[in-house]
Formats: structure tokens, sequence, C-alpha cells
């Protein structure tokens, strides 16, 4: 036969798969809704509303970033919604709309498009646009109030930083019926998200596992209350613990690809989360640790990679100083 072949000579990887970007990315913010849900309940109209701005503003600016420097179009990969989600999700319901705007253009543009877009920024962008929020704007960021129209109060976690028990009982902090970033109050809704994400293969259970197993030994250990299992209960459910270790310490470009890596890598994000809260200033640690973790991502992995069939580990070395 003189059927003609072509050879075809490409960079890794080489594995196809019929699940794109879009489709993983529709996936999340599937797993994302119960949380919104959970929050129009108990807060209200206002989350929504914050939410659609945040994911507006954020495709917005990753369109107009893209078509300003005449890069191919990427907001249908759908990345951008996830951005906005994540982003609002870290957010008080009442946080204004001017602000929750300036949040999204530094995640998008700043952090995301700068560093060439998805796959190549090197800190998690909602989280780094919620950093850049709470930095710029900390009373904003932490006046809560409990329901629509109610009194502002402290938070569970202002509780507990203060080294006391919070008085919300436990099923009102599983549920949802706190005080706190809309987006992160109901760890009934997360692990409900959490859960599809693992059926649905988009993560796997090594970061979250390690990340809340490594704050729940460290918080039983080191109790400043006088129930130990109650302060550690409480540490789970409160603060953006279970949002941050679910969806964003997860993020494919800013952690381990390594399996040992990742183990690493959610115990690092939860010893970080527990110093923080036991002696940072702020009585949330998740967010900063997560971003001082993404910059350890390609260290991890380096040291976690699997030997190459045949390469002894001088060779190895040897390959590395080269």
């Amino acid at each position: 036969m003189n059927e003609e072949r072509k050879l075809i000579v490409s960079s890794s990887p080489h594995i196809r798969t019929p699940r794109g970007t879009q489709q993983i990315m529709l996936d999340v913010i599937i797993a994302l809704l119960p949380a919104l849900v959970a929050a129009v309940i108990f807060f209200g109209v206002k989350p929504l509303i914050v939410t659609c701005v945040s994911v507006i503003s954020c495709v917005v600016f990753e369109f107009a970033y893209r078509k300003l420097l005449k890069k191919t179009d990427s907001y249908m990969d759908l990345s951008a919604v996830v951005t906005g989600m994540l982003l609002a999700y870290c957010l008080p319901y009442t946080f204004p709309w001017w602000a929750v705007i300036i949040g999204a253009f530094f995640s998008i543009v700043l952090v995301k498009q700068l560093f060439g877009g998805i796959g190549k920024n090197i800190w998690n962008p909602a989280l780094a646009g919620r950093a850049f929020l709470l930095v710029s704007y900390a009373v904003l960021m932490t006046t809560w109030s409990d329901g629509p129209d109610a009194a502002t109060f402290a938070t569970p976690l202002a509780s507990l930083h203060a080294g006391a028990l919070a008085p919300d009982g436990l099923w009102n902090m599983f549920i949802g019926n706190i005080g706190g970033s809309f987006g992160e109050v109901s760890a009934l809704a997360l692990l409900i998200g959490g859960a599809w994400l693992v059926y649905r293969k988009v993560i796997s259970l090594r970061i979250p596992v390690a990340y809340i197993g490594t704050v729940a030994v460290l918080t039983l250990i080191f109790s400043r209350g006088n129930n130990h299992i109650m302060w550690m209960l409480q540490n789970l459910l409160s603060g953006g613990l279970l949002l941050g270790a679910i969806f964003m310490a997860t993020d494919y470009c800013t952690s381990p690809v390594t399996p040992n890596g990742q183990l690493i890598f959610g115990v690092g994000c939860g010893l970080l989360t527990v110093l923080i809260r036991y002696f940072g200033g702020y009585p949330e640690g998740v967010s900063f640790a997560i971003l001082i973790m993404n910059c350890c991502t390609w260290l991890i992995d380096q040291h976690t990679a699997p030997r190459r069939f045949g390469v002894t580990k001088g060779k190895k070395k040897e390959e590395a100083k080269g």
C-alpha cells in the first residue's frame, strides 16, 4: 500500500482526554452552587448580587485584556467565572460593588493575565484578590452582619482568635447560620460541593484531607479551650478552611502535581493556617497560608518527582546541577 503517514513531533503531554478546561470549570461551578444557595437562604439576595458583580467583572476584564493585547479569547473556558465566584465567596455580603470590581481587576489582570493566563499564574487569583482587598479595605472586609439589615457582630473565628469558644452551636456552624464571608459559612454546602468534585474526579482527596487533618490534629493538641474536641470542631467549621481546602488549595496550576507533593502541600497549608490563626494579627490564616504554599509548589514538585526509569540518584543530581 502507498498510504502516506505523517510523523507529528510535538512536546508533551501526549495523553488526550475529552474533558477540557471548560468541562472541568463547569464542574467546579456546579460544586460551588450549594454554597451560594445556602448564602441566599441565610443572608437574602445580597450574596447573589455580589457574586454576579464579581463574575461579570472578572469575565469583562479577561475579555478586555486579551482583546487589547490581541491574544486569543479565553473567557469561554469559564475559568474567569470560577475566579469571580471564589472571590465573591471570600467577601461579606455587605461588601460594596465598587470594591468588588477592584478586587476582580486585581485577580484577573494583575495575578492571572500578566503572568500569561490560565495555567501560568503563580498564585490562586481569587485568594490573591481577597488578600489585596483585606489589606486595602480591612474595615469593609471584617464587617459582618447577622442576617439582612441586622447589627454587626463578631464571627465564631473572631471569638476563637480571642482565645474563647464561639457561642454559636455546632449545628448552626455546620449548616451556615452564622456570620462571616457568605461563601464560607455553610460547611454542609461546601462538603456537598467537594463530594461532587471528587465524584467527577476533578480533585483528589490528598490535599483537602492533609490540610483539614493537619488543622484538626494541631488544634486538638494545642487547644486553647477547656473542651479540646469542641475547640477543634469549631476551628474546622469556622472561617474559610473548608472553602480553601476543597476549592482553592486544589487549584491545578498553583498546587503540586505529584501525590507526595500534594500531601506535603496540604500539611504545609494546615500548619501555616494554625500558626496565623494563633499568632497572627488577623483571625483567619487560610488565604495567606495557601498563597505562601503556592510559592513553594515548584520546589515541592522538584523534590517529590518520581525517578525516571534507568536514572540513578547520582545521575539525577548531575542533571540538576547541569
